[in-house]
């Protein structure tokens, strides 16, 4: 085979597309950014632009796309979001200077989860990095957003750390080599994963690298010294920026562990079927839609932290809802408050951006406006007489000298890339004036020279003008040359005049000449000395940022309680749940103008009402009453205000919900199996503290089979000896209602409804005492089933209710508690109590028979009427 001939340009370009082979690499020729072979192909697809051919050799050619590098902002998140990792390959010398081929070199490797690029990231939420290290069955994990400098680091179980992925959403995983699998198995496919180097995953490696980076003797000083596998996923990650040749990471400057015990435990099935942060539907709405009302892109990633991190912790709930009853009685602070964070914008992301190098002159100013509006804003609070306010305007640093050094230095509306100049200021630097007086007042100092030449030759006709060939010239003409100073320099002879040069025109001109080229060289080095000296401020304004961020997630609480109505709940040690007047805070927002959401009431507590089983009929309401106590609770704990008459709120260590069928088919699990693992770990894991929704359990398997899991695992949640936890059960099973005789904290509830004349209405309101039957028909009809299959239900019901009677197949007295199981009486439904319309059929041939009449052929022929009804043959 021959060999491939290659251009010097083409072998550069392969030798640095071998030290990344799996990223998309964009290698800058001149203006443009260019993709050669399988990159070309892909990015073409991706950028939609079109895929030409570059020659390569003699008779060769590669495969080629391209862009403009001034357009990169435009294509580069079009290929992270892709999920395409991109090595950003630039020109490190001026081509200009360059005597041979343009030295070129990766500066930047961008993955999905390694980007500070505006248009990559979403404002209201954090691009985490993940890594993960497994050992048997723990795990050590860390988050880092480099875009913020949040870095954090947990261990635990799989099924913490999952909880963990769930909640933080990385865009891109670390693991071992060859763990792909494993991970999968763990924690399914769909996350973007990358495999590192097993030797990156050792206590050595990662000790020596973070400490390294933080620059300390030990870990101590973290609280992280104990998490040894927490602290290997932490080192990955720094190696990992060494690799994507992110090396400006000072404003990581510190590594927290995620304090398990400090929040409530929220699964991945709780937080999907409560929709906290994002909705099932694509029109529907979650609960942080509802609440945040936050203006600061810190607020907003705070408050989705907030909600999936609830606090287990009475006292610092009670500080927050302070803040927020202190806003409600002061609506002049909150105006203010709300007036200053409009103009603050994503300072975390702007003092990131000074660490690596990559802030523009446009956010050095917005960094500017931010720290003036921080100065009312600490005013305000220091002012007040709320301790959790005061101690934020205390900590609030309104970096007053590099504010007023930006102030003055910087333009107040420069461009936002320094080589377009423009960027400094007036007054800054005496070099810099003078250079801008000559390039951009060069024609009025020529007009200034001509006219004093004028008036010192007494040649009223001379004029100064320019060509390329010898510069500035002054022109005389033949009449007035004996007037001509002995100090000019004649350069050229026309026929009507002379040309002269001076040695003030001769400086001049090498000033105007290099001019604009020193003005840029020089606003590039003042900008970036003032970028330096910022550097020494992203500490404290990363504090800023994290205060600026608690403030705006109260005062959304505050804005969001005062227009939906919500109270203050009591927040306290005690074991009760006792809601008058809940609403659910999102269905109450969705309902038709001029409808009321209907208010309930519910009560739990350890002793006397533990478990409340709510029957009535589909579509009554019994899952957004489950869901509205957990929401309210959820909500009182981040110490947000709820939505109800009154609340009291014991606190809840771990909320629970086995709600919906979350099918997991695909993955070769049926809907019962999935509904059996997640009631086992709900009851291998609760406490009495724990909040546990079980809606409609039971439903993937056999009537009875179901009953009798449900019966047992009700049972199971009172009699345990060590563990109340307070259990809300809604079901259409409505044998559970049996359970209150044997069961002292079982309590029945239904959710109402009301029959007039043929139709339901739908009270929606829970009242004591059980349901007798599900009104399944009426939600059919309502749901527009055809009629004759309507009228078919209907007539089969009746008639399975009346033989259900007749025979006494299932009366109050057979539902007896067993000591193992639980399981209710012995239930057999006869043959013809099956409700299908075949058999049904069937059994009216029978029945009409007249056996004493029917010759034996006649019987032969009914017996095949019947198969043919039954074969349909």
């Amino acid at each position: 085979m021959a060999k491939i001939v290659e251009t010097p340009l083409m072998k550069q370009y392969f030798d640095i597309k071998a030290k990344h082979p799996d990223a998309i690499l964009l290698f800058r020729v001149g203006d443009f950014y260019e993709m050669y072979g399988d990159d070309a192909v892909v990015g073409a697809e991706i950028l939609g632009i079109v895929q030409t051919k570059r020659a390569n050799g003699v008779g060769q050619s590669v495969e080629m796309a391209g862009f403009p590098h001034h357009a990169l902002d435009t294509y580069l998140p079009k290929l992270v979001r892709a999920g395409k990792r991109v090595a950003i390959c630039d020109q490190l010398e001026d081509p200009k200077l360059a005597k041979k081929l343009v030295k070129r070199g990766i500066t930047e490797l961008v993955t999905p989860g390694v980007s500070i690029n505006d248009n990559i990231l979403n404002h209201k939420e954090n691009n985490f990095l993940a890594a993960i290290h497994l050992v048997k069955d723990k795990c050590g994990v860390s988050f880092l957003d480099i875009s913020t400098g949040e870095f954090l680091t947990a261990e635990g179980t799989t099924d913490y750390i999952d909880k963990l992925l769930n909640n933080f959403s990385p865009k891109e995983v670390l693991i071992e080599r060859n763990n792909k699998k494993r991970f999968e198995e763990l924690f399914g496919p769909r996350y973007f994963t990358y495999e590192l180097d097993d030797w990156i995953f050792t206590s050595e490696a990662a000790n020596d690298r973070l400490l390294k980076h933080f620059e300390t003797k030990n870990l101590k000083g973290f609280g992280i010294q104990h998490l040894k596998l927490g602290i290997i996923a932490s080192g990955a990650i720094l190696y990992y920026l060494d690799q994507t040749q992110h090396t400006h990471i000072s404003h990581i400057t510190s590594l927290s562990r995620i304090e398990e015990e400090r929040y409530v435990r929220l699964d991945k099935f709780t937080v999907r079927s409560l929709e906290l942060v994002s909705a099932m539907n694509e029109d529907g709405k979650s609960l942080l839609d509802v609440i945040d009302k936050t203006i600061s892109p810190m607020g907003s990633r705070l408050l989705r932290r907030w909600i999936l991190f609830p606090l287990k912790d009475v006292k610092p709930i009670q500080e927050r809802q302070d803040v927020v009853e202190y806003f409600f009685r002061h609506p002049e602070v909150k105006e203010l408050l709300d007036e200053q964070l409009e103009q603050i914008g994503d300072l975390e992301r702007i003092i990131s951006k000074v660490a690596v190098g990559r802030v523009s002159p446009r956010e050095v100013v917005q960094l500017k406006v931010a720290l003036q509006a921080l100065e009312p804003i600490k005013e305000a609070c220091m002012a007040s007489n709320e301790p959790s306010l005061c101690r934020i305007g205390e900590q609030l640093n309104v970096c007053a000298l590099i504010r007023d050094r930006i102030d003055r230095e910087i333009q107040p509306d420069p461009p936002t890339l320094v080589n377009r100049g423009g960027v400094i200021a007036k007054g800054v630097n005496a070099e810099l004036d003078e250079l801008r007086s000559i390039a951009y007042s060069g024609k009025d100092y020529l007009l200034q020279v001509q006219q004093r030449e004028i008036e010192r030759t007494g040649i009223p006709s001379l004029k100064i003008a320019f060509n390329n060939v010898f510069g500035y010239y002054i022109e005389v003409r033949n009449a007035h040359k004996d007037k001509v100073p002995a100090d000019w320099i004649r350069k050229q002879t026309l026929v009507n005049a002379e040309r002269y040069i001076t040695e003030e025109l001769k400086e001049y001109e090498e000033k105007i000449l290099g001019a604009e080229e020193k003005i840029l060289s020089l606003e590039a080095r003042l900008f970036n000395e003032l970028v330096l000296c910022l550097t020494e401020y992203i500490p404290p304004i990363q504090c800023n940022a994290n205060l600026v961020g608690r403030l705006d997630c109260l005062l959304s609480f505050a804005k969001a309680a005062e227009s939906n109505k919500y109270i203050r709940p009591l927040v306290d040690e005690s074991d009760v749940i006792d809601i008058k007047g809940g609403r659910h805070p999102v269905i109450e927002k969705q309902l038709p103008l001029g409808e009321v959401y209907v208010a309930n009431d519910v009560y739990l507590d350890e002793d006397k009402q533990q478990i409340i089983i709510i029957t009535g009929p589909n579509m009554a309401g019994k899952s957004a009453l489950l869901r509205q106590t957990a929401l309210i609770t959820l909500l009182a704990q981040i110490g947000c205000f709820v939505p109800a008459e009154s609340a009291r709120i014991g606190i809840v260590d771990k909320i629970f919900t086995r709600v919906g069928a979350s099918d997991n088919i695909s993955v070769g699990e049926s809907t019962f199996m999935v509904e059996m693992n997640e009631a086992a770990d709900i009851l291998n894991n609760m406490t009495s503290r724990s909040l546990v929704l079980f809606d409609e359990l039971g439903r993937g398997t056999s009537t009875y089979d179901g009953i009798s899991i449900a019966w047992a695992i009700v049972e199971y949640i009172h009699e345990h000896p060590n563990t109340h936890a307070k259990t809300l059960f809604a079901t259409h099973y409505h044998e559970l209602n049996e359970m209150e005789r044997s069961f002292p904290r079982i309590k029945n509830f239904n959710v109402s409804v009301k029959e007039v004349g043929n139709k339901v209405i739908f009270l929606r309101k829970l009242v004591p005492g059980g349901s007798e039957h599900s009104f399944g028909i009426h939600v059919a009809k309502m749901a527009g089933m055809p009629k004759c299959i309507v009228n078919r239900a209907d007539e089969i019901l009746k008639q399975l209710e009346s033989e259900k009677r007749q025979e006494g197949a299932i009366s109050g007295s057979s539902v007896k508690k067993t000591p193992v199981t639980g399981q209710s009486g012995n239930y057999q439904l006869s043959f013809f109590q099956l409700d299908d319309p075949v058999l049904s059929q069937v059994r009216d041939e029978i029945k009409n028979m007249d056996l004493n009449n029917l010759t034996p052929l006649e019987a032969l022929n009914k017996l095949s009427e019947i198969r043919k009804i039954i074969t349909g043959k």
